[in-house]
C-alpha cells in the first residue's frame, strides 16, 4: 500500500520534501477561513441549543431530529475541510467547501425560524 508519510511531491530525489501539497496559505486566506468557519460554528451551536429549548422543554422530537440532521451536513463538511487541509483534495474544493458552509448557514436560519413558529 501507497506509504503517505514518504510522498515526495513531485520532486526528482528521492529525498523527503516538506512543503505543503498548495503552497502556504496566505495570512488573507487564515482569516477569512477562520471567520466564515467560527460564524458558522456559531450559528450551529446557536441552532442545536435553540432546538432543545424552544418552544419550551422538554423539547419536541421533530426539532432535535432538524439538529441531528444539521449535525450530520456539518459532518460532511468538516471531513471535506480535514482533507482539504491534509492536502487530498485540489485547491477548487475550496469553492465547494464554501457553498456547504453557507448551505448550512441557511438551513440553521430555517431551523429557528421554524423553532420560533415565525410566520
Amino acid at each position: 500500500m501507497d506509504d503517505f508519510g514518504a510522498r515526495t511531491y513531485g520532486t526528482s530525489s528521492g529525498g523527503m520534501d516538506n512543503r505543503p501539497l498548495f503552497g502556504e496559505t496566505s495570512a488573507r486566506d487564515r482569516i477569512v477561513n477562520l471567520a466564515v468557519g467560527g460564524f458558522t460554528s456559531l450559528v450551529v451551536l446557536t441552532t442545536v441549543i435553540c432546538s432543545f429549548v424552544f418552544p419550551s422543554l422538554p423539547p419536541r422530537p421533530l426539532n432535535v431530529f432538524f439538529a441531528a440532521c444539521i449535525l450530520l451536513t456539518c459532518g460532511s463538511a468538516i471531513v471535506l475541510i480535514f482533507w482539504y487541509r491534509q492536502g487530498d483534495l485540489e485547491p477548487k474544493f475550496r469553492n465547494l467547501i464554501y457553498f456547504m458552509l453557507a448551505s448550512i448557514v441557511l438551513l440553521c436560519l430555517c431551523a429557528n425560524l421554524y423553532f420560533h413558529d415565525v410566520r
